[in-house]
């Protein structure tokens, strides 16, 4: 009767581990729409055999639990990925925006309107008012086509200016996010390293997976696998944020009226920049893309102003006035100004090593007098037009960094032009990348509810099987006891 007991107690022990197998595939059917779930399979390890006589008899099975599919190596490719991808996106958004402010055709009240027509309209009313120097109405003209071209770049360089405060608001928004994501992580650390130190934790690690995505999503990170199971994340150029069961927070600071963020004390702002995620993305807008259109700005802004002033102070205006300094004036301004003087005025520093920031948002027309146009040249009368005839050639002079007005202004817009679409294409490939990746993590690790039912069923038969046999083992045993009896046993 041992052999009967025996093969009774296989019997027990495959339909538990027949129940246990479809619990697993019931929890993965339950969970194959949650977030970050991995589809898990049954171990099975076979007994250790019994010898009998030197012969070797199986014991059967036993279902010791259930595995995670992931690749780890893979999940970490597509964290990096997806860094990556978040923060050209985020910087993408940020250059879409700012180029809509120098595309007059979008009708939008948020353009700053044509600057390059603006500047070939200006000095074209100086090539206007060659022909007839004593006309009021083309001296408005120059005024007036003046004002356009001031309110424009000083419209663009608010609308900048406002991007990037809403850009540094972005960014310090991502603080909170980040910090309560590596808090979370550092948590499943510790009850990993507790709970399963040398194999699959199961649903924890499919959170500390997840919470880990949507960290390098909002900024640049490396994964370090570390003792019992656990992980250290750093950011991109390896400050610490998360090691093992401890989190280290971000913290933020105003410097130069921006906000910077540091961890541990030190200031972290250029190396999250450059790591990656929408942190990375909002800081490259805001400390690159924008404050390389502001410089450029500025310094038209300033070159036209200055070098305009000075060819207007330098001639005669309609009333026989010349110009020269305003008494008491602490910016070099001169009685024939035209445009404000620049907030950085240097009347003997045109360009160059001159810090000329803040000129184009302060850029505004400071005569109201056409009769203050100076189009004759010194010495000669007020119907002289030689004045005017230099102011025009300023068109074609070499004043902004060693270029025209017109040409330095087309570069700006050509460069930013390039940049969005450089971008655009790193963030296409990036996120084609992206979807790659995830798709090959899906094949391996999300749940198929066809493969689940293909599994349930052939679960259920094993269970039927091993249900089958103990009635097989019911009926020998009852034909055992009726021998020699005229009574059946049942």
């Amino acid at each position: 009767m041992g052999t009967v007991n025996s093969a009774f107690s296989i019997m027990s022990q495959a339909l538990d581990n027949d129940q246990a197998a479809l619990n697993v595939v019931a929890n993965n059917v339950a969970n194959a729409s949650t977030p970050g779930y991995t589809e898990e399979t049954p171990d099975w390890q076979q007994n250790q055999p019994v010898a009998i006589d030197g012969i070797s008899y199986g014991t059967g099975a036993t279902e010791t639990g259930a595995t995670s599919q992931r690749d780890r190596v893979l999940e970490e490719r597509l964290d990096q990925q997806q860094q990556l991808a978040s923060a050209s996106g985020t910087r993408l958004t940020a250059l879409n925006a700012m180029q809509a402010l120098f595309t007059p055709s979008s009708g939008t009240s948020s353009t700053a309107g044509d600057i390059g027509s603006d500047i070939t309209n200006f000095f074209d009313s100086f090539s206007s008012l060659e022909a007839n120097p004593t006309d009021n109405s083309l001296r408005q003209e120059v005024l007036s086509s003046a004002s356009t071209l001031a309110g424009d770049i000083s419209s663009a360089a608010a609308s900048l200016n406002a991007q990037r405060s809403g850009l540094d608001q972005e960014a310090s928004g991502t603080v909170s996010q980040i910090n309560a994501l590596t808090g979370a992580i550092a948590q499943l650390n510790q009850q990993i390293e507790s709970t399963s130190p040398d194999g699959d934790a199961g649903t924890l690690e499919d959170q500390r997976q997840e919470d880990i995505g949507q960290l390098s999503q909002l900024i640049g990170v490396n994964q370090v696998t570390t003792e019992d199971n656990g992980l250290s994340i750093t950011t991109a150029s390896g400050q610490l944020l998360v090691s093992e069961g401890t989190s280290y927070q971000l913290t933020t600071g105003e410097k130069n009226g921006v906000t910077d963020f540091f961890l541990g004390g030190t200031d972290v702002t250029s190396d999250l920049a450059s790591g990656g995620g929408e942190l990375g993305g909002y800081l490259t807008a805001r400390d690159t893309d924008i404050l390389d259109a502001l410089n450029s700005l500025d310094a038209l802004a300033y070159n036209i102003s200055t070098t305009v002033n000075a060819q207007n102070n330098a001639g005669v205006d309609a009333d026989g006035d010349t110009g020269e300094a305003i008494a008491g004036s602490t910016t070099g301004a001169m009685t024939l100004d035209i445009f404000s003087p620049p907030p950085t005025y240097d009347a003997n520093q045109v360009s160059g090593g001159t810090d000329v920031s803040g000129a184009a948002a302060a850029m505004s027309v400071a005569m109201t007098d056409p009769n203050g146009i100076s189009a004759a040249a010194t010495g000669q009368g007020t119907g002289d037009n030689s004045n005017a005839v230099a102011m025009a050639n300023l068109a074609g002079g070499t004043i902004v960094n060693g270029q025209t007005p017109l040409n330095y202004y087309s570069d700006f817009v050509s460069t930013l032009g390039a940049t969005v679409e450089q971008v655009q294409t790193e963030n296409t490939a990036q996120n084609a990348s992206v979807s790659q990746l995830q798709t090959q993590r899906d094949a391996l690790s999300s749940v198929n509810l066809n493969d689940e039912a293909s599994a349930m069923t052939t679960l259920e038969r094993s269970y039927q099987a091993a249900a089958q046999v103990f009635t097989m083992l019911d009926t020998i045993i009852s034909s055992a006891l009726n021998l020699g009896y005229e009574s059946a046993v049942s």
